[in-house]
């Protein structure tokens, strides 16, 4: 054989070998290391166990790093974490006080976001200049100027971002939008929404932090005030943390439990890119229901208990749906279990873990993706608004503006020290 002749044969044999499936060369279920979704945490409470276990479940996905201020709360998640990373590979999990060391790191594909409501804007924005794909929990945003600004970093830094509202990913709520959407029930006149009370001010005392817990940073942007385990439990404690009811750390029940349900009523009323265009509040003043918002097809959604608590209720001119986690019930016998695929109106996952790892694997938008997650989160902060001015407010979905100047002032808050969310 002459030298040019084996110089062909061998780069052919080179170029077989290189479009082997990875499988061949490692065995079943051989996953290379460029394959993988390495992750970090940034919040590691009391949710983060259920994010932990639903994204561990998938065969891409690996833990680095994880961040918390509460250094017990952050060992035992390491822990946690390793024991899943065993099952994959002997990596070891390391853990930081300051998210920014985690971010840091250039081994990190994605985050995870499981902070309290008052740092989301912060711990996305950051993660998205730091070019990390990101799953943030609901709601979104703490205020509408924050989620806007969040769409746009993630947009500039072409990063993937899903919002934690599951839902989108559970059977009863796509078949409700589906059947919706397919007029099953005739045209949408009104939705009633069971989620619990407004936001309110924290009156809780001042207490001494615990010494594991950093108290200042745990405050971080907000205006600050002294400790209480109610805003932040001892690891052991059965109660979730009720941050969340109280004014500049949460939304109350309207953003906890609303960020699902009025998500639903957005998906199901093909409202993803737009929103309602007034609020009106109960003439009862301090009253924690009541108040209604309309869309500009004349869709009046009320935030009341009609009967079943954290459901929705949906009134079309041929009949109701009622829909929770629970339950999916009509007063209509004759809807389809199914939708055929022709029929299929909304976005399908039936893993809402899965799909934000197959967007990333795509860099395509997510089911519930930031966008979608900020003009949620902006109803559900309008509500309150509502709740809190007392009056009717007009808002404009495209602009993002209410036609009241007090109003307009509370799409944001302050923020304190050193942080400033519109750094990107």
């Amino acid at each position: 054989m002459n030298r040019r002749k084996f110089i062909s044969n061998a780069a052919l044999g080179a170029a077989a070998f290189s479009i082997l499936p990875r499988h061949v060369l490692g065995g079943n279920g051989f996953l290379a290391p460029s394959d993988r979704i390495n992750l970090g945490y940034i919040g590691v409470g009391k949710q983060v166990g259920t994010l932990l276990n639903g994204l561990m479940g998938l065969p891409e996905t690996m833990v680095l790093a994880a961040a918390d201020v509460d250094s017990t709360k952050l060992n035992r998640f390491i822990g946690e974490a390793n024991t899943h990373n065993a099952k994959k590979s002997a990596h070891q999990v390391e853990g930081y006080k300051d998210y920014r060391d985690l971010l840091a790191r250039k081994d990190i594909d994605a985050v995870v976001i499981a902070s309290p409501d008052h740092w989301h804007a912060l711990h996305v924005i950051h993660s998205a200049k730091a070019g990390k794909d990101i799953y943030c929990e609901k709601p979104l945003a703490l205020t509408i100027d924050e989620g806007r600004a969040m769409v746009n970093a993630v947009r500039k830094y072409k990063r993937v971002l899903q919002t934690g509202s599951m839902q989108r990913s559970y059977h009863n709520f796509r078949h409700a939008a589906d059947l919706i959407r397919n007029g099953y029930i005739g045209q949408i006149k009104e939705v009633n929404v069971s989620v619990g009370d407004p936001v309110k001010e924290c009156d809780l005392p001042w207490l001494d932090a615990p010494a594991h817990l950093d108290w200042d940073f745990w405050v971080g942007p907000s205006l600050y005030r002294g400790y209480h385990p109610v805003l932040s439990p001892l690891i052991d404690a059965p109660e979730w943390a009720m941050w969340r009811l109280y004014h500049g750390f949460g939304g109350g029940y309207i953003t906890d439990w609303g960020a699902h349900m009025y998500d639903i009523v957005q998906w199901a009323l093909d409202m993803d890119h737009s929103g309602p265009v007034s609020f009106t509040p109960p003439e009862q003043a301090n009253a924690k229901e009541g108040l209604y918002y309309n869309y500009a097809n004349g869709v009046k959604v009320t935030h009341k208990a009609w009967g079943k608590f954290n459901a929705i209720q949906f009134i079309g001119t041929e009949g109701k749906i009622e829909v929770s986690r629970e339950f999916l019930n009509s007063d209509k016998s004759n809807l389809p279990k199914t939708i055929a695929e022709k029929d299929r109106k909304v976005y399908y996952s039936e893993n809402h873990y899965k799909d934000f790892v197959d967007s990333i694997k795509k860099r395509s938008k997510p089911i519930c993706d930031v966008e979608i997650g900020h003009r949620t989160a902006t109803v559900c902060n309008a509500v309150n608004i509502g709740y809190q001015l007392q009056k009717t407010i007009k808002w404009d979905p495209k602009k993002e503006l209410f036609d009241n100047p007090f109003a307009n002032n509370l799409k944001t808050r302050p923020y304190r020290g050193e942080w400033n969310y519109l750094d990107f």
